[in-house]
């Protein structure tokens, strides 16, 4: 199996919530890119401050989902729950 790749944007409707993304962002992107199989994270703010771009390369669909995991069980999940993301991956089975 190849590379998995994601791309796309985390949007808040909230002040709340994009308090919460900035407060919790460092320490995710921190343990992300320490992962075994993370080729590139980046969770980039835009002109909007309530708008990031999100971009993404594991180098399986293993690590990916392995990352997946972690992420869902973590802080940034806990923190950003509800919040929209819209997102396309590729390389996955």
């Amino acid at each position: 199996m190849g590379i998995v790749t994601l791309n796309g944007t985390l949007t808040c409707t909230t002040g709340e919530e994009a308090a919460r993304v900035r407060a919790a962002l460092s320490e995710h992107i921190r343990l992300t890119r320490a992962e075994p199989g993370c080729i590139s994270f980046e969770v980039t703010a835009t002109d909007d401050p309530m708008v990031w771009t999100v971009a993404e390369q594991f180098d399986s669909p293993a690590a990916f989902e392995a990352h997946q995991s972690r992420a869902a069980a973590s802080d940034w999940a806990r923190e950003t729950a509800g919040i929209a993301r819209d997102y396309t991956i590729t390389g996955m089975p």
